[in-house]
């Protein structure tokens, strides 16, 4: 039996239908691995683009033009939303 590999790849949000600019971020021997690695990327862009006033929203919309979107790749389909869960850590940091 072979054990399953959960892959994460980026999709640059700036250049959404740009598949040239994807790239493979790593392997993961567990999808709460990968999960973790696609919420610590999605957190680097919000921290960063995080502005003293900033709202919610506007953090928001900010991760949709410019953020990086990662995604899970594996043996079968998986619900994990980078953009579900930017949405909730904009509210999280945009108090």
């Amino acid at each position: 039996m072979t054990k399953e590999t959960y892959i994460v790849m980026v999709d640059d949000n700036f250049h959404f239908t740009d598949e040239n600019e994807r790239y493979k971020s790593g392997e993961y021997t567990t999808y709460d691995e990968a999960v973790a690695k696609c919420k610590a990327i999605v957190d680097e862009y919000l921290e960063s683009a995080l502005e003293p006033g900033m709202t919610a929203g506007q953090l928001y919309t900010s991760y949709q033009m410019f953020g990086e979107d990662p995604f899970i790749i594996g043996e079968k389909e998986y619900d994990y939303s980078s953009w579900d869960y930017a949405k909730e850590r904009c509210s999280d940091l945009a108090k």
